[in-house]
């Protein structure tokens, strides 16, 4: 703690941040080791993923041969991320800074993801958000940190491994189920406000916030266990 605050350490104990300002890099870091959601909608017309060709004969929920960093636009609120070739990213914020940050982000995935893994879930998919501070260092870069939610059920795919079956939609833990539930109730492109795009939302139904806090504790709970599946 800064030295000004550090004599109310007991007020502060159980209810307070330490937090830092950053510069909030305006990419949004995809990491995907399994081919789905607007991937696959993307593979089915074109062969790529965010403009990158994939092997032919790919199926729903496949495995990637290799993760892959598909970036998108980190919009402002009220407007939509846009997917994006890392090339584009590379344009956008550097092509050194996008490299230096991918790495990272790949290392994040690929650590979570054998963790999960050996819970029982599957690490489909997840987003990370990247932003840079002075480094303490002696250096004339600045650090990397992150910033954001990271790998929460709101943010990533997670599908259970012993339901696991390429070629089809996978069950999840994750917010695809409230997105199922809005298109089965009529939700659309340009209905973002609402049904009657009036700005006056979406009301959903309990069943589903129960159904969802359920898929998203189920998680939690297969996450922390403390005796991982062999």
């Amino acid at each position: 703690m800064p030295e000004e605050v550090r004599k109310y350490k007991d007020q502060l104990d159980g209810r307070s941040m330490l937090v830092k300002k950053a510069k909030v890099i305006p990419i949004e870091f995809i990491v995907r080791g399994y081919l789905t959601g607007s991937a696959w909608a993307e593979y089915k017309k074109t062969g790529t993923m965010h403009g990158m060709p994939l092997p032919e004969g790919m199926v729903e929920s496949q495995r990637l041969p290799q993760p892959l960093v598909t970036p998108s636009t980190k919009a402002e609120q009220g407007a939509h991320d846009e997917n994006i070739s890392p090339d584009r990213a590379g344009q956008l914020i550097g092509s050194k800074l996008y490299t230096r940050v991918a790495d990272i982000a790949l290392n994040l995935y690929s650590t979570a993801a054998e963790y999960a893994y050996s819970h029982g879930l599957i690490l489909a998919d997840t987003k990370f958000e990247f932003g840079l501070i002075p480094s303490a260092a002696d250096t004339s870069e600045d650090e990397v940190i992150l910033v954001d939610e990271v790998l929460t059920p709101d943010s990533s795919r997670y599908w259970p491994l012993d339901q696991y079956v390429p070629g089809k939609p996978q069950p999840s833990f994750d917010k695809q189920y409230v997105r199922d539930w809005l298109v089965s109730v009529g939700y659309r492109k340009g209905l973002e406000s609402g049904p009657e795009g009036n700005g006056e939302g979406w009301g959903i139904d309990e069943a589903v916030i129960q159904g969802t806090q359920r898929r998203y504790s189920e998680a939690e709970e297969m996450l922390k266990n403390e005796s991982p599946e062999a």
